[in-house]
């Protein structure tokens, strides 16, 4: 008979484990005792990822399943799996919490990992993939990273997200003095992931973000688009600003994807990018990586950029040619300077 639960020391804690047999990825049966074990064995690198920072649990309580659906903010209703932003109900006194705003105004407690036993304890919950939010619990208002998300549209794959990555994003990286950490997604896209000075709002961070993906876009505008609406991007690489809008996360490095083959957001460096795939990186192969080579960002925090030349060529961008801000996604409050949020087609119709 399997075991209702094991307990596995994590430093100073023993995390208990419910049910670890079960199997949450059906196509290589592995199981939840296999998840806690995954991230134990990227301990380092993934507490990295998360540390001190509001992160929100992407649950998948009873696995990765054929049909399986996640709840969207649209529609809930007979979910397999979902969000969550808050702090679950029970969860232990050395689980810290960060006080988050919002766009709607409303606040809540998240999850702000602060040890390896709490990224244990998440998913045993179910918690395949980790959100953090770009900024540390003492500072919640201050994003503390830029984050540049290429993201494949259909008709384009990894492949051409790598190209983008390693040509005009490295080139204009370089141009700026920043130092980019590269990571794939776990899916289709690449992650690029600055560290900055803590010192401007969302809105700011937002704003640059863009700024970086138009300078990309004009250096190659037959593969690179800033598009909002999908249906203008064609089949190009979309650098997704919003990303870096407040409350807008991405997969955090080791992240678990809940795909058949569970891989993995994996951190690569850059000369590595060429010759990697997307299912290189598994629950199954991270960890005999991690253990040879260790963490591939482990020097992220070494140095924080200033964002200035990049609102320098936002302003740029306003004053000669004409480009203002971009739509926010549906669930925001309108922002100033945000254009209507009405897609071209049902623009024209009316």
């Amino acid at each position: 008979m399997a075991s209702p639960y094991i307990e596995i020391p994590v430093g100073e804690r023993l995390v208990k484990v419910s049910n670890p047999d079960r199997v949450y990825f059906p196509e290589h049966g592995y199981t939840k005792r296999r998840l806690v074990e995954y991230y134990l064995a990227v301990g380092e690198g993934v507490l990295r990822a998360t540390r001190d920072r509001p992160t929100t649990l992407e649950r998948w309580p009873s696995g990765v399943f054929e049909g399986a659906k996640l709840a969207t903010r649209m529609d809930g209703r007979n979910a397999d799996a979902f969000y969550q932003k808050r702090v679950p109900k029970g969860a232990p006194d050395w689980v810290r919490t960060a006080r988050i705003d919002f766009p709607s105004g409303r606040s809540a407690d998240e999850v702000a990992p602060s040890e390896l036993a709490v990224i244990a304890w998440a998913a045993n919950l179910g918690s395949l993939t980790l959100h953090p939010w770009p900024v540390r619990a003492d500072d919640v208002d201050h994003p503390d990273e830029l984050r540049i998300d290429l993201d494949p549209q259909p008709g384009t794959t990894f492949a051409d997200a790598v190209r983008v990555a390693l040509g005009p994003a490295r080139e204009l990286l370089g141009e700026l003095g920043y130092r980019g950490f590269v990571k794939t997604s776990g899916k289709h896209g690449v992650h690029i992931y600055v560290r900055i000075e803590p010192r401007w709002t969302f809105t700011e961070v937002r704003r640059a973000a863009l700024a970086f993906g138009r300078e990309i876009e004009r250096r190659s505008p037959a593969e690179i688009t800033t598009k909002w609406w999908k249906e203008e991007r064609g089949e190009q690489i979309f650098v997704d600003f919003n990303q870096n809008a407040r409350d807008r996360t991405i997969a955090s490095a080791y992240s678990v994807r809940p795909v058949p083959d569970a891989t993995v957001s994996a951190p690569v460096t850059w000369e590595e990018l060429p010759d990697v795939a997307t299912e290189d990186f598994t629950i199954a192969t991270m960890p005999a990586r991690f253990a040879e080579i260790g963490d591939v960002h482990a020097e992220i925090d070494d140095v924080a950029h200033s964002l200035e030349p990049l609102l320098e060529l936002a302003d740029r961008d306003e004053r000669d040619h004409g480009l203002g801000d971009m739509p926010y996604p549906p669930n925001y409050p309108k922002m100033k300077g945000e254009p209507k949020r009405v897609q071209p087609s049902k623009a024209r119709d009316d």
